[in-house]
């Protein structure tokens, strides 16, 4: 089990692992040192040109709330409506959108030990969360994938409302249109994916022209679920670092990177599948592209 209580996967490389690591880990010491230096005497994070640099760099575990909370403008929302939170929960919800709900959330990472049937489980918790956005957001309501965001929040937040402003924050400023019914923000960006290969990786966007592929078929699961479940969770959180003080445009950065680390695999994959299989497999055994 790592740090976010996610069980390794059965065909996990530890000895490829403990050798990044056994590098890293110095990075990270060091990027810790200087956070804390930072944060020191520090009720807030302002966003300066130092922090974007560090954030870039990473984010330490240990000070990442705080972090996440403050760049992205959620803690300064939560104090500025108090007691909203608990209005929410307090409303009325209509029932199909209630039920969809609760149909996915036993779906939610049920390979983590925190979000198991145990009394202390999240699983409430995320709930809450999720009905309180919908009465909030009744535009977007809930769709497939917040679920996700929001139980990764709550593993890097712990506290409910404080995770539900992040959600807030994440959908209203960082990805206008992701959710909404017609799915407009996702289908933008798709196509301006589409270009950025087009000009950076001429010849991968032949091969997926050639192929017959439209890049909606294998990016939208990228951009909707924030790279949950496609990358693992330590490059999924430096993502979202950068995510939370820059906006979307990270999400199209990391998918350019993907798909140019893995350039000669694809361009020798013959059709979708095997397309498929080659992201499948490069993707999973990334411990981070933001390095």
């Amino acid at each position: 089990v790592d740090e976010y209580g996610f069980h390794r996967p059965d065909d996990f490389d530890y000895e490829t692992y403990s050798k990044f690591m056994s590098s890293y880990i110095r990075i990270l010491a060091h990027r810790a040192t200087r956070w804390g230096s930072v944060l020191k005497g520090s009720s807030k994070v302002k966003k300066s040109r130092k922090i974007k640099r560090f954030v870039r760099k990473g984010v330490p575990s240990s000070h990442r709330a705080q972090v996440w909370m403050d760049i992205s403008g959620a803690r300064k929302r939560m104090k500025k409506l108090p007691g909203y939170y608990q209005s929410l929960l307090e409303s009325e919800l209509d029932d199909i959108v209630r039920n969809s709900i609760l149909t996915d959330i036993d779906r939610t990472f049920p390979e983590n030990i925190y979000f198991g049937s145990s009394s202390d489980s999240l699983k409430q918790k995320l709930k809450n969360i999720l009905v309180a956005y919908a009465v909030h957001n009744p535009k977007i309501g809930y769709c497939q994938g917040l679920n996700y965001i929001a139980g990764l929040l709550l593993l890097i937040i712990k506290t409910e409302e404080p995770a539900f402003w992040l959600l807030e924050a994440m959908m209203m400023k960082r990805l206008p249109d992701y959710y909404a019914k017609d799915m407009m923000g996702l289908q933008v960006e798709q196509e301006v994916l589409s270009e950025l290969v087009k000009i950076k990786l001429p010849t991968l966007h032949h091969h997926i022209e050639s192929i017959g592929l439209s890049y909606s078929i294998f990016s939208t699961k990228w951009f909707i679920c924030l790279y949950i479940d496609v990358l693992p969770v330590e490059t999924v959180l430096r993502i979202w670092d950068s995510l939370f003080y820059e906006g979307s445009k990270i999400l199209l950065r990391v998918a350019i990177t993907l798909l140019a680390l893995h350039q000669d695999k694809l361009l020798a994959a013959k059709d979708f599948p095997q397309l498929c299989n080659v992201m499948k497999v490069g993707c999973r055994i990334l411990r981070t592209v933001l390095i």
